[in-house]
């Protein structure tokens, strides 16, 4: 799976993965990480995510990092806003008060993109990739972020051998081998979640298990 393959889902509108409401999962379980409002928040593979301007509007400085430009451009136009766009080496930096978008490589991000970040917001990021690249996203994080970064984790784990992905399968033991090292693990909400994606269904799932973790960087 390589850059291509999601500027083309995204020329394509083959975006299923994005929400058209704020996730109920953030909205419970954000309080939980109990972290102030004027935290920044880091949010991997943001794509145009309704939940950045809940963020936002929760006080929090947002910084995203998203492949697509298309997405980018999306989502500030649907919220009506008109960032600034900076190039910075590679990436193009689009920004408006509250809310900065990185465009690019996420993996190839500077160090400075996520200084003073205190929090992270994982909805369809980890999910998204393949094996591989789960342990590059997990190593990422580990380096990026200071001690005491609190991530919201959301993943998903169902029968690999009934639908491919993305999304990915990803089970609390592999989220356990991924993160234990560097992390705190908490799971705080698993639950069948099958029925509230009918899409799913129709690839061929029987069951899907919703999890909700926080990550406390060691």
């Amino acid at each position: 799976m390589d850059h291509e393959f999601w500027q083309e889902r995204w020329r394509r509108g083959e975006i299923g993965f994005h929400r058209s409401d704020t996730s109920p999962e953030l909205i419970a379980h954000w309080p939980l990480l109990d972290v102030a409002s004027s935290t920044r928040v880091f949010v991997p593979f943001c794509g145009k995510s309704l939940d950045m301007a809940w963020l936002a509007a929760a006080g929090h400085e947002v910084v995203g990092a998203e492949l697509s430009a298309l997405a980018v451009r999306q989502f500030f136009a649907e919220h009506e806003m008109t960032p600034s766009e900076t190039r910075f080496g590679e990436h193009i930096v689009f920004s408006t008060p509250g809310i900065t978008i990185w465009c690019g490589d996420m993996f190839t991000l500077p160090t400075s993109a996520l200084e003073g970040i205190g929090a992270v917001y994982d909805r369809a990021s980890l999910v998204a990739l393949p094996a591989p690249m789960r342990l590059q996203y997990a190593a990422f994080m580990a380096d990026m972020l200071a001690a005491g970064t609190r991530t919201l984790l959301l993943t998903l784990e169902f029968d690999q051998r009934e639908m491919s992905g993305p999304p990915f399968s990803v089970s609390e033991r592999e989220v356990a081998s991924l993160f234990a090292s560097a992390f705190d693990i908490r799971v705080i909400d698993t639950n069948e979640a099958i029925d509230r994606d009918p899409n799913l269904r129709k690839r061929g799932l029987t069951s899907l298990i919703a999890q909700t973790s926080i990550l406390t960087r060691h």
